[in-house]
């Protein structure tokens, strides 16, 4: 705690002394403005850059971050080298990459991960190797289910059930039609929640699995709405979701449905793209606080994003989460003695994580030492577009998710949160 308040009021320093410019000079390890010059420090990286769509925003904030602290110091004078590779969407690929970050480069610790396949492919590897992975964004299930695999987001399940708990509370909505990509372990992962929620709650629910490769999004609209729903819950990327939405409001049936998304949509274009017919009308959530939150680690990380990203980097959701997981990178190295840092110690020292502290999550972070598996971002806010803009409309909630039980259970065992 007292390395988070030092660390805002720093940051909150920097702000104001930076009033001027569009941001502070961003904050990173001793803001001494030496570059570290020792030894590096291998750092590894799995993402999916190329394929269907660009997925590597959490990765392309991560090495900002490390570039700011290699500029600072680094690791007690010891640069990170990030190494950060492309599994094409390819499982294939994706573990042939993590033998080679684990086995051949001698990674100690994997950060930013953020992909639809490499956890599934690699979760077993990691475990054998005794190496953890601080992800960026988690999607499929295997991201949250496995021992050696801890996320920073809440991933799409918690974040649409996060939706679907909002429409319940403000609109008493009484049938939910959600609509998701027909992905394995994506897709019906998360309506699934929904669905045992429905069980749990009395409301009616549909499921409808849309192909990303060829969706037809008017007939996908169209089956949703012959149910006759009181809400729709999307679970799509956003290139999916605006065409979506664009089919609805064809129909009208922005005028007669509630419409929301997983945070996959919580992106600074949605609004002004999809126009002024969803003005109040469709609702996205936040796995993190708002995009232009005038908090100080939210200006942090844009202020690292513009002096050591790249302009065309996103500043969006996925973006604060690679730089979280940089940050708790940070956090547990700087507690070793920088002339000895192994794997083992490192995955000591990131397991040790209890208190993870940021403006940016709603909750501290934790690792979660010795479970089976991690899910510690699961309290969420939401947005509703309007006038070109996101408008944040509620406060931190946590996600009704009824597969979340054995995470609030650990939680209160171990006096977390």
């Amino acid at each position: 705690m007292k390395t988070y308040l030092t660390r805002l009021a720093a940051g909150l320093g920097l702000l104001l002394a930076g009033a001027g410019s569009a941001y502070a000079a961003p904050s990173c390890g001793d803001n001494s403005g030496k570059a570290a010059t020792g030894d590096p420090i291998i750092i590894g990286a799995i993402t999916g850059k190329t394929g269907p769509d660009d997925f590597s925003n959490s990765t392309k904030a991560a090495k900002a971050y490390f570039d700011c602290l290699n500029a600072n110091g680094g690791i007690h004078g010891r640069p990170i080298q990030y190494l950060v590779e492309d599994d094409q969407w390819n499982p294939e690929i994706a573990a042939q990459l993590g033998a080679k970050l684990v086995d051949d480069k001698k990674a100690v610790l994997l950060v930013g991960n953020s992909s639809f396949v490499e956890c599934g492919a690699n979760a077993e590897l990691y475990k054998k190797a005794g190496i953890l992975v601080v992800a960026g964004v988690g999607v499929p299930r295997e991201c949250f289910f496995a021992s050696n695999y801890a996320p920073t987001n809440a991933g799409p399940r918690v974040s649409m059930m996060g939706a679907i708990g909002y429409a319940l509370d403000q609109f008493k909505v009484k049938s939910v039609a959600c609509i998701v990509p027909n992905i394995p372990n994506v897709g019906t992962w998360s309506c699934d929640g929904i669905k045992a929620l429905a069980k749990e709650k009395g409301f009616s629910e549909q499921t409808i699995l849309m192909d990303p490769g060829s969706a037809d999004a008017t007939s996908v609209v169209l089956q949703a709405a012959a149910g006759k729903p009181d809400a729709i819950i999307l679970g799509l990327p956003k290139g999916l979701t605006v065409p979506v939405l664009a089919a609805a409001e064809e129909q009208g049936l922005n005028q007669s449905i509630h419409f929301l998304s997983a945070a996959s949509a919580y992106d600074l274009s949605v609004p002004g793209t999809i126009g002024a017919g969803w003005n109040g009308k469709f609702l996205a959530n936040m796995e993190f606080n708002d995009l232009n939150a005038t908090t100080p680690d939210n200006q942090n990380w844009l202020a690292v994003m513009d002096k050591y990203g790249q302009a065309s980097d996103p500043r969006d959701t996925f973006a604060q989460a690679g730089y979280l997981a940089a940050r708790i990178a940070e956090k547990a190295l700087l507690t070793l003695d920088p002339k000895a840092i192994t794997r083992q110690n490192v995955t000591d020292a990131v397991s040790k994580i209890k208190d993870f502290q940021s403006d940016i999550f709603c909750n501290p972070w934790y690792f979660g030492a010795g479970q089976a598996r991690h899910n510690a971002n699961s309290a969420t806010r939401m947005a509703v577009s309007e006038d070109g803009k996101w408008k944040v409309v509620s406060g931190c909630a946590l996600s009704p998710d009824p597969e979340l039980a054995d995470i609030h259970a650990f939680e209160k065992s171990a006096g977390l949160k």
